[in-house]
């Protein structure tokens, strides 16, 4: 694992210390990042299920002007703090050892990016977007809430709230993209 692009390119992360989480491979990150690059830069970025922060810390590299990781698993959240540090981020990422779902219901900041990436196959992604669809506050006007998923999961949203905008599947990966309707 490691930064790709930006300030801290070529910056080793560590991986997670459990077999909890998967971390994104670089080449689905590229692929992520060369469609949101425009985006990126000053935004306000949401790692909903940071895992060890690897997306959240390349929109920071890339330019986004904060980054805030929520991050259930104690042990997991210890390797995401690393890796901020690690990184020299520390001072645009507020990182937090939170239930994601309490999050959407508790917080009233404003995102330009929300990545929703959690653990596959346990029908978390749809719970989330179903928690963010309620809670579409959360999201700028020009916002993009971008899933990351098995491509045989089936995630459906609110169409009076999120329109599918794009849809890109790269080697067992795939990324939804959404906007407000």
């Amino acid at each position: 694992m490691r930064v790709i692009s930006g300030k801290a390119r070529g910056t080793k992360l560590k991986g997670p210390s459990t077999e909890e989480t998967v971390p994104i491979t670089d080449r689905a990150k590229d692929a992520l990042f060369n469609i949101i690059m425009p985006q990126i830069s000053n935004c306000k970025f949401l790692d909903l299920f940071a895992g060890t922060g690897g997306v959240g810390i390349e929109a920071l590299s890339r330019g986004a002007s904060s980054a805030t990781f929520i991050e259930i698993s104690k042990q997991i959240y210890r390797d995401l703090t690393w890796n901020i540090e690690h990184t020299h981020f520390s001072k645009q990422a507020v990182i937090l050892n939170y239930d994601a779902f309490r999050f959407l219901q508790e917080d009233k900041h404003v995102y330009d990016i929300i990545f929703v990436a959690p653990p596959q196959w346990k029908n978390l992604c749809q719970d989330a977007m179903t928690s963010l669809c309620k809670n579409i506050h959360l999201l700028s006007e020009d916002g993009v809430v971008i899933t990351q998923h098995d491509p045989t999961e089936i995630v459906k949203v609110d169409p009076k709230v999120l329109v599918e905008c794009d849809k890109r599947i790269y080697a067992g990966v795939q990324f939804n993209f959404y906007k407000k309707k």
